[in-house]
């Protein structure tokens, strides 16, 4: 072989060597989840609904992932606190928001500059029924005994709720507008509800199973309407407020969300796993101690129910005053 071709031959093996080292194949990276522990805040305090039900979830999620999910408490301003810290955490799956109908609320009341578009639905996990309930001893026995009282003598019954502008304050607002009676609305922090009932300091309050399950168990307090459509199966004995003659039906729901621009790959790894997680019969049986219902629904769907219940919100928001935007 000529000289001058193996010289060319060999300069241009140095050539591409030196250029395979310069630009190296990127090493495929791991699937999700790979990078430790994901990280799931929770808009309320320990002890509510919220926080009992997250981490009923999260523990079933765990099991599935082979990595922990650690429940992060986040309350204030009617869930609008977890929700900023989630929107602006980096879209890759670790950090999610035990989402609820209050993405809406707290929107439509003035307390986020930025909607439900800012997050990407992963999955809908339960759904709760807005209760609205006295002390056992109360007078009341039924929601028409209670509406003449407060019809009788207006502004003088006052009805707690888990803030101003949450799905239970605007459930109470609703429902107490559609009687045309007036009460007082007393906004209190959610872990600060049913206590404040228990102690006398409201005479009603309404608010979702979860946090009441205990005290309906035990007899201390009396469920006297569920804001639904149908009676909720977890409290079959509780007449809806439509049965009684007032139309009125704001189901809750809780779900997971993401911020937005997470990997679909994550996405669908992590509605993978709280489906397992729903669908199994240990959530269920727990979920029906807590007085909620499994409620699967995947993303694409969760998406369209949050779209579309967002436009119902704002315009109910409007009618009873609470919309800002």
């Amino acid at each position: 072989m000529p000289r001058e071709n193996l010289m060319q031959r060999i300069a241009l093996s140095i050539g591409l060597t030196l250029a395979c080292a310069a630009h190296p194949v990127a090493a495929e990276e791991p699937p999700f989840p790979h990078k430790g522990n994901i990280e799931l805040t929770v808009l309320f305090p320990a002890g509510s609904s919220a926080d009992v039900t997250a981490r009923l979830l999260a523990e079933g999620m765990a099991k599935r992932l082979g990595t922990n999910v650690l429940v992060i408490d986040r309350p204030g301003a009617g869930g609008a606190i977890g929700y900023k810290y989630v929107a602006a955490q980096k879209p890759d799956g670790y950090s999610l928001v035990w989402n609820s109908n209050s993405i809406s609320t707290t929107y439509h009341a003035g307390q986020l500059s930025f909607d439900y578009r800012a997050f990407d639905p992963v999955a809908r996990a339960l759904i709760e029924s807005p209760i609205l309930v006295v002390r056992a001893d109360a007078k009341w026995k039924t929601l028409e005994m209670l509406i003449a009282d407060a019809k009788s003598r207006p502004g003088a019954i006052s009805v707690g709720n888990s803030g101003f502008g949450s799905h239970t304050h605007i459930v109470s607002v609703a429902l107490f507008n559609a009687t045309g009676t007036r009460v007082i609305d007393v906004p209190y922090g959610a872990s600060q509800v049913v206590p404040s009932l228990i102690g006398g300091h409201v005479d009603a309050v309404v608010q979702l199973p979860g946090a009441l399950a205990g005290q309906l168990r035990n007899g201390s307090l009396r469920a006297i309407a569920a804001m639904t459509r149908e009676r909720e199966p977890v409290l079959p004995d509780v007449p809806t407020a439509r049965e009684q003659g007032i139309d009125v039906s704001l189901d809750a729901w809780r779900g997971v969300a993401a911020p937005h621009g997470t990997p679909k790959e994550a996405v669908e790894v992590l509605e993978n796993a709280i489906r397992q997680t729903v669908e199994s019969t240990e959530f269920r049986i727990a979920a029906e101690h807590l007085s909620v219902r499994p409620a699967f629904m995947p993303a694409e769907q969760f998406g369209a129910l949050i779209a579309s219940e967002d436009k119902e919100l704002a315009a109910l928001m409007k009618v009873i005053g609470l919309n800002k935007q």
